[in-house]
């Protein structure tokens, strides 16, 4: 399966939260999609259901594939830490992310766009990777082209989240990956334990 291109407000109704941030359909249609949506009756979620479920929510939310999430936890669980927690961390580091938390992009999908479209320079070099891994004190900023671009004013200009790991500079339209975050600064609701579990069978 190629990366989810359909309507977003379908897939935050089966996980039963806006996991692509606010979503006027789904504050009208809070329950699972499909024919019989409110009305079907389910039996209890196998430990299995449970786990793929989450497995699948992280991977929507920050739209990676099937076989780059397999990578990224195998990185994971190479790495000292514990490795859920790895996982995320891994996940936040990547750079279409990163230009989505900064700002420039008002979401993910958004963000990996501009990345693959060359609007997006890394230490002043230019990178058209959205996967592309970001280390501590990296500078991530607009390509002097592409500062006027009315996608990404828009953007800024509706942006409000400040996070502790991210600096911005809105002169220069830059801004620095501090640090990897810690669990407790991501805000996403993702059990990642879960996830662990469904890998480690």
């Amino acid at each position: 399966m190629a990366r989810y291109t359909g309507p977003k407000s379908k897939i935050a109704r089966k996980f039963g939260e806006a996991i692509f941030g606010d979503d006027k359909a789904f504050e009208k249609k809070n329950y699972p999609p499909g024919q019989h949506g409110n009305n079907r009756r389910r039996g209890k979620k196998s430990e299995y259901a449970i786990q793929l479920m989450e497995k699948q929510k992280a991977k929507y939310t920050y739209g990676i594939l099937e076989r780059q999430f397999r990578n990224l936890f195998a990185q994971a669980n190479r790495s000292k830490g514990v490795t859920g927690e790895v996982l995320l961390q891994l996940c936040e580091s990547r750079l279409d992310n990163v230009v989505y938390r900064m700002g420039i992009a008002p979401s993910r999908r958004a963000a990996r766009q501009l990345v693959s479209h060359r609007h997006i320079t890394v230490n002043g070099e230019l990178v058209n990777i959205p996967s592309y891994s970001l280390s501590a004190g990296d500078v991530v900023g607009v390509r002097e082209k592409s500062k006027s671009l009315q996608a990404i004013e828009d953007s800024l200009s509706n942006h409000s989240n400040v996070y502790e790991w991210i600096s911005w500079n809105s002169d220069k339209k830059e801004g620095t990956f501090v640090a990897v975050p810690e669990r407790l600064q991501i805000p996403e609701n993702i059990k990642e334990q879960l996830i662990v579990e469904l890998y480690s069978k």
